[in-house]
């Protein structure tokens, strides 16, 4: 090894010169380099620079000493004004966002390829709940997940799926049992009990309540999921000890669970986007007026009061690539700030409390906390020019400084081929009436834009050869969904709200069990898109033979995520969301939006695999009404 004696401020030091040009370098440059990287004798990470205390939400410059991945000091910096500091790094350091309630597989990134892609807008850690997975491989599923993100520099902690099987009401690959959440739990990343579906526990259900013991048994906390639910029934939910909510519409809703204790989550993901909403200027404003004239607050200033969320946490829930390619939290606190939120409360909902609520040793620069942290130029524009992970410079002036590899996960949809004619919805007719054309009565799942709860309403469609036929200029047209766990049994129905003209579309993503759903203009082009995505064992699909299109994102990891990073995911997306707009769709994420039809937790009308689902009355339906 070639090395040189430089003097730096009258001390001689010898260093290596290896890989740096005598002629080109100056002793000075050389130093310069040196003293860049300083680490004191000891190895310990010296930085010198302003940085947020989130806690107290104070800016100061200071000292900060990591030392084996943790914060080993943090020593303030006293100074008459900025002129006088001598600092590293411009800007203000802050610790790193955690997602406090995410399903990664909705991004369609493994968890190694999703650290990567959050990685440079400042996000470090998150708490995933990976229940999509686990519906179709279980606790192997979940194990994947562990797996593979151990392969990225990033802290990815987990709740434990409490709906595997989702519902008693359609077909799953897996089930984890009360005994195998206790088993999860014990384990150092699990961190929470997952989403609890209100359902479950108002009808006592015993492996519910058995699962929800365990996590008191154990400290865990527990997330709900009781999407509009209220009055009686929400107090006797809450009553279990569930602490969380990331299901809200609306500020009304929040505010009541909050005032009973719940932790709101406000989410913000790619098909629910609720900030607006739950965050809006107007409610929050009238319910700090009635606050403060019963006495339970004192305001001084409206915009100091103002700029105090009144709720606890800010997430993602459900995230696609081509969102996630363009910011992820720090999107999120800067659309709460632009609500008159103060940005250093909006950057503590996705730190410090997330933190505090799941006992993580993270989200804060603090002593003895893991040093996980991000420098922005400032705390509004929140542009992050480099991230720490436990002390290591991971991404640098936007370049992620690490490469990972996603690893295999076994094949998972088990179908036969199937044929146009198992997409026609028949109805039974009278020998009389069968050389012409009638009509029925149908119910329709009324879809919307970026919302998860839908309406059921009907609609009177025409009967060719007993076949109910689709109605364009209603906006009515076919959906169905396929057991992908083998029996090959499909459910027809009717929805409106998608605009489609002309093909199908369809894929293996579709919460929470999983199936195979598809909705088109006419079967032909439906099983067409079905076996494209039975051949590559997962994807998502956009097909019509008229317009001559086929555009697929291949989903080979359990059908739900990708074995490529996120500029490959984003780029089919891309392409098929141009071909899905091409077929008349214009909804803002149409894959996503379809892929909660079949989520038989939330209101009001949905579909599974087993028959059309009122999800108020928890039965299943016919699809032809007769008045």
């Amino acid at each position: 090894m070639d090395e040189r004696i430089i003097d730096v401020d009258g001390n001689e030091i010898i260093i290596s010169v290896d890989g740096i040009d005598d002629m080109e370098l100056s002793e000075l440059e050389i130093a310069d380099i040196i003293i860049e990287d300083a680490e004191d004798p000891e190895g310990d990470l010296i930085i010198t620079a302003k940085y947020l205390n989130v806690e107290f939400g104070e800016v100061y410059p200071a000292e900060i000493v990591i030392e084996d991945g943790l914060f080993k000091e943090v020593i303030p910096i006293i100074a008459d004004d900025d002129d006088e500091l001598d600092l590293d790094y411009d800007g203000i350091l802050i610790p790193g966002f955690i997602d406090s309630h995410i399903h990664i597989e909705s991004s369609k990134l493994s968890p190694s390829n999703f650290a990567k892609a959050v990685l440079p807008y400042g996000t470090t850690s998150v708490v995933a709940d990976p229940h999509e997975i686990a519906n179709i491989l279980g606790i192997e599923g979940i194990d994947w997940m562990v797996e593979d993100g151990n392969n990225a520099p990033f802290d990815f902690y987990y709740a434990v799926p409490s709906c595997v099987p989702a519902t008693s009401f359609d077909n799953s690959g897996a089930v984890i049992t009360s005994s195998d959440v206790e088993e999860l739990l014990k384990r150092d990343e699990m961190v929470a009990l997952g989403e609890i579906n209100f359902q479950e526990v108002l009808a006592g259900d015993e492996e519910a309540l058995r699962k929800i013991e365990v996590a008191h048994e154990l400290g865990k906390p527990i997330d709900g999921h009781a999407p509009l639910l209220s009055g009686e029934d929400l107090k006797k939910y809450i009553s279990y000890g569930i602490t969380t909510d990331h299901e809200c519409t609306s500020f009304k809703e929040a505010i009541e669970k909050s005032r009973l204790g719940m932790t709101i989550m406000v989410r913000e993901g790619s098909s629910a986007r609720n900030i607006d909403a739950i965050l809006n200027y107007e409610d929050r404003l009238n319910y700090l007026i009635e606050e403060e004239m019963a006495g339970r607050v004192v305001v001084e200033t409206i915009d100091d009061a103002m700029a105090i969320p009144p709720f606890d946490l800010l997430v993602c829930d459900d995230i696609d690539a081509k969102d996630l390619s363009q910011g992820h939290l720090d999107k999120v606190i800067k659309k709460a700030v632009s609500l008159n939120i103060n940005p250093k409360e909006a950057i503590k909902m996705v730190t410090f409390n997330p933190a505090e609520h799941y006992g993580l040793n993270c989200g804060a620069i603090e002593e003895g906390r893991i040093a996980n942290f991000a420098l922005v130029d400032d705390l509004r524009n929140l542009n992050v020019s480099k991230v720490w992970v436990h002390g290591e410079l991971v991404v640098d002036e936007g370049e992620v400084l690490f490469e990972t590899e996603s690893i295999e996960s076994k094949p998972s949809i088990v179908l036969d081929e199937v044929k146009a004619e198992d997409f026609d919805a028949k109805m039974e007719m009278s020998w009389t009436n069968s050389l012409m054309d009638e009509t029925t009565n149908v119910f329709v799942i009324k879809a919307f834009d970026n919302d998860l709860i839908t309406e059921k309403c009907e609609e009177t469609l025409l009967v060719q050869d007993s076949v109910i036929q689709p109605d364009l200029n209603k906006d009515v047209v076919k959906i169905a969904v396929l057991n992908r766990y083998g029996g090959n049994n499909i459910t027809n129905g009717f929805i409106k709200g998608f605009n489609l003209k002309n093909g199908a579309f369809g894929g293996s993503v579709a919460h929470d069990s999983h199936n195979i759903f598809v909705i088109g203009t006419n079967s032909e082009d439906m099983a067409k898109v079905v076996n494209i995505i039975r051949d590559y064992q997962g994807g998502l699909v956009a097909y019509s033979s008229e317009e001559n299109i086929c555009e697929v994102l291949d989903l080979p990891i359990a059908g739900l995520m990708s074995n490529k990073d996120i500029d490959y995911v984003t780029e089919k997306n891309r392409k098929l969301r141009e071909a899905v707009n091409k077929l008349g769709c214009n909804l803002t994420s149409p894959f996503t939006t379809l892929s909660f039809m079949a989520l038989l937790a939330i209101p009001h009308f949905k579909i599974s695999n087993q028959g059309l689902f009122d999800v108020d009355k928890l039965e299943f339906i016919d699809l032809i009404h007769n008045f």
